[in-house]
């Protein structure tokens, strides 16, 4: 990308996207277009070709998605399967149409299998069951990679996907039911210090293993693998460290400063009992994370702090 290329964002008032933008900006990029929800509905086929059409993007970013946690997913998969499924192939679709030189589609390492070999590879998409709880959501993402790489395949275009790990970070959703694990204890911690709650309960046994990543750090790896990197098989995006929920609970209550009692509701679902990715590929393109978790967690529980607006989600 030159610095003046016509770079489109999708979802960029979402945690992904405002890194992506904030990563362009200070690498000196200074053609980013972007629209508001109010001003462009990605689920309306017309509108967005005619966004297309008008603005000739000739680089896109797609970070918009519809996302939520366990529960969520759980209890809304049919909106889950169509809002994603309806936008991510609209801008694709739109993008190929109207000429866009490259597209970078961001999925989820929920596409995985359910109990895929650990480390993942990328290899291992779509070789056995995906996990029920979120199911839906990572159907409609192997559908969108998978767009790209037909759509390479067929016209030539140069449109990759990666598959980040599980993020956090500045602009996270803080909601107490519908955010992922870390931004919801980052919450519930506060709150429960705030009110010195004697204890705080929390969902499962806490034995699933989970990788984080600063999604500050995602986004420095798109615009990376977007100037290094062209090919059908997807880049897995991530640290290649591992921790327990109970592990991270225990590291979110200490940098809150909570010195309650932890409890766990084993009645209540764990998900996949591992996800970790294989950075393999993504460090032998010549990148690598820079944000620890522990660092991480203290700029996002700032981040939750400074923008109290967000604890009301």
């Amino acid at each position: 990308m030159d610095k003046n290329s016509k770079i489109y964002v999708a979802g960029h008032k979402g945690m992904v996207g405002s890194a992506i933008v904030r990563i362009l900006e200070k690498n000196g990029y200074n053609n980013i277009i972007t629209r508001t929800r109010q001003e462009l509905n990605l689920c309306s086929q017309n509108d967005v070709n005619e966004f297309f059409k008008s603005e000739k993007p000739d680089y896109v970013f797609l970070a918009a998605a519809k996302v939520g946690g366990i529960m969520a997913n759980s209890n809304f998969p049919a909106d889950f399967m169509y809002e994603n499924m309806t936008l991510e192939m609209n801008v694709i679709h739109s993008a190929w149409e109207n000429g866009c030189k490259k597209l970078l589609f961001l999925g989820s390492s929920c596409i995985y299998p359910k109990m895929a070999p650990q480390p993942m590879p990328e290899s291992c998409l779509l070789t056995s069951s995906l996990e029920q709880t979120n199911e839906a959501y990572a159907l409609s993402k192997i559908s969108g990679l998978k767009y790209c790489e037909y759509l390479n395949r067929q016209y030539g275009t140069d449109y990759i996907s990666v598959m980040p790990t599980n993020l956090y970070g500045p602009n996270d959703n803080y909601h107490p039911v519908n955010s992922h694990v870390l931004p919801a204890l980052i919450r519930r911690f506060h709150e429960a210090k705030e009110n010195n709650l004697p204890f705080v309960e929390c969902w499962g046994t806490g034995t699933p293993l989970r990788e984080f990543l600063y999604v500050d750090d995602l986004a420095d790896a798109c615009v990376y693998l977007m100037n290094n990197y062209s090919g059908n098989e997807t880049v897995n995006i991530g640290t290649g460290k591992e921790l327990s929920i109970r592990e991270l609970t225990e590291k979110v209550a200490e940098v809150i400063g909570y010195q309650g009692e932890i409890k766990w509701d084993s009645s209540k679902p764990d998900g996949t009992p591992r996800k970790l990715l294989d950075v393999s590929k993504l460090e032998g393109l010549g990148w690598k994370y820079k944000t620890e978790l522990d660092e991480g967690i203290r700029l996002s529980y700032q981040d939750f702090l400074n923008n109290p607006v967000r604890t009301q989600r």
